[in-house]
């Protein structure tokens, strides 16, 4: 119980940080260019392809089958796909609300919980990285901490240009990471089951975040 706890403590740490001070960061800059958003949305999207080709892809593989970690990944997609069209179904932007800063304070708030959504096969991820070792766990909390800083930025930058208070805006940045904690806890106790199970964690993470970034790259070059 020790261990799980622990494994949760470091998700709910590394998972709120690097949100925080990306919303920090977006709270505190004055001027954002669309170039500043797509420079750090982009680096975040290379940091989590490196995590998925070079942590959580080939420790799903040494440890269990290829066929265990493709149906992972493919579990991965359509879970996130189905909470994707959850979300844009319950809190899209309507085009009866004309004004810009109402707007962009409806896509902050969108942003956040998709966000928050997203944040939990991170926490998957580290949790089921812990159960197969403590160096891939750690190497993974601090990857998605840093990936998980403009993430935070492009949630506090359309909530605060929307006119939402500063301290609103870095409180709802915190709430997002906090299911990076709820997954690390899922993660710990699911991968403990067997490496099989272990396997299929690291690898429905790796194909959760392969569809957030191929919807990045989307949105950001329409």
């Amino acid at each position: 119980m020790q261990e799980i706890l622990k494994t949760t403590i470091i998700g709910l740490f590394f998972g709120t940080f690097g949100t925080t001070i990306g919303g920090i960061i977006g709270v505190i800059t004055k001027r954002h260019s669309k170039k500043f958003l797509s420079f750090v949305l982009a680096f975040a999207s290379g940091l989590m392809m490196a995590i998925i080709c070079f942590d959580l892809i080939p420790e799903a593989l040494e440890i269990s089958n290829l066929i265990s970690s493709i149906f992972g990944i493919l579990l991965g997609i359509v879970m996130m796909i189905f909470c994707d069209k959850l979300v844009e179904k319950k809190f899209r932007v309507k085009e009866t609300d004309i004004t810009k800063s109402n707007t962009l304070l409806k896509t902050g708030i969108i942003v956040s919980i998709g966000l928050a959504i997203h944040n939990f096969p991170e926490g998957l991820a580290i949790g089921s990285g812990f159960g197969a070792s403590i160096k891939l766990g750690l190497s993974l909390a601090i990857a998605i901490c840093l990936h998980d800083i403009p993430e935070g930025i492009s949630m506090a930058i359309p909530m605060r240009n929307g006119g939402m208070k500063k301290g609103k805006v870095i409180f709802l940045v915190v709430m997002s990471g906090i299911t990076t904690g709820i997954g690390a806890f899922v993660g710990d106790i699911i991968g403990g089951i067997s490496e099989k199970v272990i396997a299929i964690c690291l690898s429905f993470a790796a194909g959760a975040m392969l569809y957030i970034i191929s919807r990045r790259i989307n949105s950001r070059s329409k």
